[in-house]
């Protein structure tokens, strides 16, 4: 018996366990689907996850992975879209691409008048300093004694240089610090990235206080269902190493699997749609038909150009180069090289058109050519920028295919459903193209690779984006938090699961609607925030 039993040890889960077992007098149990983010202890041998110049290899394997698809996607050509998400220690934060942003002020200013009071930006920009150091210390925005080590993204090759510049060239704004006054232009990013090494949130929360007496913490385990007395959450049950198991909490049940699990598990429990919990045999514990709905995610395109100096990162990609070679060698000797960084380093915030009240389109620019998520090796010499809308109007859903909580659910993006988000993609590709027809680029851009020169009509346009965008990796919004009048809101501002007791959920789902930017630095947020609330 537990005074928490936290499901999850992701970006959410890491951050609860630490803070609420700050009080001895609490007994916190923290379970984790997947394994530990260390082999033996040792960050070296788990090179795969905290290299960070390795984040593609586990994208592409389900080791720590629970490896998603879609539904065939209907505006996307049939296609069914890749959905990585993290299922080990740090969740998706011990996978990601490191980068570190919390979205536009407008977003939680919008979270309030959506029905999360308390949620506007000043009241969530003390729990975004409270979780952080920078390594540039603190002011006005940036925190300078939590344990998320942010870092400024190197930027080191002269790619990156030539790309902030041109954008410049191509009148829009500079800005040095996206997380602070002004999101809105382009510049270096922030990197979840300390002294070498991935700072996911098992780095930063729960591995440091790991030997506390009132923390407990499992492994390799499913959960599989809340355990209920009456309308009241009293536990849950979980199978691991082949076993079925139950804990039983005197507080709280807490979900945090994030915006898939989290919403399937409720509906596992009996809460959710009554009438499709009935049709699988599932008792309803409490009729909240927004669970799973109002699914949310970034779609992005790369557009890709060869590059006519050798300065990508063609090369180091190569396996042997990367692992058993110079930057392998180095990074495990002192990590440091080209094995410490992401290389997503730059980027941008712009908006589609002058209306437009903050920045809905995002770049991430890389120095290299990823090619199907990364499974599939680089060409040759080239450089991308990712390039997506940050608040699309199509909204999905996702549901059980079966009570069985091994099979994935179904899910169902919906996207590209509306005219507006299929012209926010071509339009988003006509202004990458513009930045990289700047004087800056004039020494490095070769050919365009994607979408190609042949690709001008906007026909063409979206028959290319129809063909090639893909998921930015931020699913969000599937237990959506509101007001009691709300029909289609999970969880109350406190992040108390509607018409049922002691029972929260507390990670990306729970937005109302989605963030304008990357979701690991929100969903850490939300976190820090529930953590104080509990």
């Amino acid at each position: 018996e537990y005074t928490h039993v936290i499901v999850g040890a992701g970006s959410a889960g890491c951050v609860l366990a630490n803070r609420l077992s700050e009080d001895p007098n609490r007994k916190v149990l923290l379970l984790e689907a997947g394994p530990k983010d260390l082999l033996l202890n040792s960050f070296r041998l788990s090179w795969k996850i905290h290299m960070p110049a390795a984040l593609t290899y586990n994208l592409c394997d389900d080791k720590y992975n629970w490896y998603y698809h879609t539904t065939p996607q209907k505006h996307v050509n049939n296609r069914v879209m890749y959905w990585p998400r993290g299922r080990v220690w740090g969740g998706s934060s011990s996978l990601n691409a490191m980068v570190y942003i919390r979205g536009h002020a407008y977003d939680y200013d919008r979270w309030e008048t959506e029905g999360a009071t308390d949620w506007r930006y000043d009241c969530v920009l003390p729990y975004f300093k409270k979780a952080q150091t920078h390594e540039l210390g603190e002011d006005t925005y940036r925190g300078g004694n939590g344990p998320l080590n942010v870092s400024v993204g190197s930027q080191e090759n002269p790619l990156f240089n030539a790309f902030v510049q041109a954008a410049q060239e191509a009148g829009y704004p500079y800005t040095a610090d996206m997380n602070g006054f002004q999101q809105e232009g382009v510049g270096p990013m922030d990197m979840t990235v300390h002294k070498g090494k991935r700072w996911s949130t098992a780095s930063a929360y729960l591995r440091p206080v790991l030997e506390r007496e009132n923390l407990t913490t499992e492994v390799n385990c499913l959960t599989t269902r809340i355990l209920f007395d009456g309308n009241k959450a009293v536990g849950v049950e979980y199978v691991q190493d082949g076993k079925t198991k139950q804990v039983h909490s005197t507080s709280d049940v807490i979900l945090s699997g994030g915006a898939i699990n989290s919403p399937q598990l409720l509906l596992l429990s009996g809460i959710g749609n009554g009438d499709d919990l009935k049709q699988l045999d599932i008792p309803v514990v409490a009729h909240l038909p927004g669970v799973g709905q109002n699914l949310q995610d970034h779609l992005e395109v790369y557009v890709q150009h060869r590059c006519k100096k050798f300065k990508s990162l063609y090369r180091s990609q190569d396996y042997v180069v990367k692992i058993k070679g110079t930057i392998g060698l180095e990074w495990l000797w002192k990590q440091t090289g080209l094995g410490s960084s992401s290389h997503l380093s730059a980027g941008g915030f712009i908006r589609s058109q002058p209306k437009v009240t903050h920045p809905d389109l995002q770049f991430h620019f890389l120095p290299s050519q990823v090619i199907d998520h990364g499974r599939k090796p680089s060409e040759c010499h080239a450089f991308q920028v990712h390039i997506g809308s940050l608040r699309a109007s199509s909204t999905g859903w996702l549901k059980l295919q079966s009570k069985d909580p091994t099979k994935h659910p179904i899910i169902e993006p919906n996207y590209l459903a509306t005219e507006s988000d299929r012209w926010e993609l071509r339009e988003s590709v006509k202004l990458t193209r513009e930045i990289f027809e700047q004087p800056a680029f004039n020494e490095f851009c070769g050919e365009e690779l994607r979408p190609g020169p042949e690709i001008q009509s906007d026909a063409q346009l979206d028959e290319f984006v129809r063909e090639k965008c893909d998921s930015a990796y931020h699913p969000s919004c599937t237990c959506k938090m509101g007001s009691s009048t709300d029909p289609m809101a999970v969880v109350d501002p406190q992040t108390k699961v509607i018409g049922v007791e002691n029972l929260r959920v507390v990670d990306a789902s729970i937005m109302p609607s989605i963030a304008s930017g990357n979701l690991n630095a929100p969903t850490i947020m939300i976190a820090e925030k529930a953590a104080d609330m509990i």
